[in-house]
This record gives structure tokens, sequence and C-alpha cells, in this order.
């Protein structure tokens, strides 16, 4: 199965995603790590984005797209989650049409929200391990031992955009830009929405009845 997964930055894709993906045997394809990933990797669009990056631009949505392509023909045969992506209409523009190219198409799309409030404390108390990445939270799903990743024993950290002033301006940007992609979806066969401001059990229960053939 081919899902799309978008919503606020704090909903919770990542988490609920990652479970539903690995439950579904599809690959769970997050923008942020495609892109540690090509960098890491050294691959030519991995060099590509990096040096757009190390610039302070944005990475251009046909070297995303070309990522993401690659990962999904790596794989034939094998489903994927879209965590995240795209964040626009052009970029939604973009991915249909690499998708057409290969013969593939999306079988559900899933949009996740919860109010402001809700999504200001998630990000606020988020820690991230900086050596595998995965994230816990201070209240609801804390590290067994505090600073250290339960995965790998890596040291946990909190972003710099996880402040509750940089919180408040990325929530208006995406707003800004998500309402026109919510438009462009919401008119597309197997959309479905979901609130993703409850507990992660009932929130992922949400989400395997939404992705449902």
């Amino acid at each position: 199965m081919n899902i799309i997964l978008f919503g606020p930055p704090g909903v919770g894709k990542g988490t609920q995603g990652e479970k539903l993906a690995s439950e579904t045997g599809s690959k769970h394809l997050a923008m942020g790590d495609i892109l540690r990933a090509a960098v890491r990797d050294g691959t030519a669009p991995g060099l590509a984005a990096k040096a757009f990056m190390d610039a302070g631009k944005l990475v251009p949505d046909d070297l995303v797209v070309a990522m993401i392509e690659a990962c999904i023909v790596a794989e034939e045969g094998v489903g994927f989650l879209l965590d995240g992506f795209p964040r626009n209409v052009a970029q939604a523009d973009a991915l249909a049409l690499m998708l057409a190219r290969n013969e593939l198409q999306v079988d559900r799309i899933v949009f996740m929200d919860a109010p402001k409030e809700n999504l200001l404390e998630r990000l606020s108390g988020r820690l991230i391990c900086k050596a595998c990445g995965f994230g816990f939270h201070r209240q609801y799903s804390p590290p067994l031992k505090t600073g250290v990743c339960d995965r790998c024993s890596g040291e946990l950290y909190q972003r710099d955009d996880d402040c509750e002033d940089v919180i408040a301006h990325r929530l208006e940007v995406y707003r800004e830009q998500t309402e026109p992609l919510l438009e462009y979806y919401q008119l597309k066969e197997g959309f479905r929405s979901i609130d993703g401001s409850g507990e992660m059990q009932t929130v992922y229960a949400a989400l395997k009845e939404a992705v449902k053939v």
C-alpha cells in the first residue's frame, strides 16, 4: 500500500507513520531522514542538496522528488508511506508526475490535525537522539534514562526550532502553505482526515481505520 501522511509539526506523523509502515511492511519515507542519509552517503543528489543547505537555501523540489524516487524504485514492489511530504501544491504536482512516470499510484492520503495548543505542548517537550534520530517526549514518551536514547544510548537533545516562539512561527508558516494543499488533496480519491490530538493508541487506531482498503 502507498500512503501520503501529512499534517502540522508536532501532530505525530513520524511516530504514527513509522509504526504503521512497520506493521504493513511499507517503507517509511520521512523527508528529513532521506536528506540526511543522502548527504551522509555522499550520493549525487545528497551532495547537490548539501550545497543548497550549506548556503541557507531550500532544497529545490525537483531534487527532493528525485531523492524520493530513488528510495521508492530501489525496492520495487514494496509499498511506501510518505511522511510530511509534499508540503505545498507545487511539490504535490511534482510528486504526482514522478509517480505517474513510474506507473505508481497513492492508495490513501491521510491528513492528521490537532489544535495549536496541543501542537505547542508536544513540540516544546520533544527530544531527539543525536545518533539515530529517534524521538522522545519529556511528558508523553520519556526515555528510560534521562538524556539517553533507549534504542542506541545516544545523547538526546532539544532542537533549536523547538522553542515556543520558533514553534509558533513554524505553525503559522505551515498553515499558510498547507491550506491550499489540503484543498488539493480533499478532492482526490482515497483522502481521509483524522484527529491527531488524542492518546497515541487512540490516534493509531484511527490511522489504521483510515487506511483500510
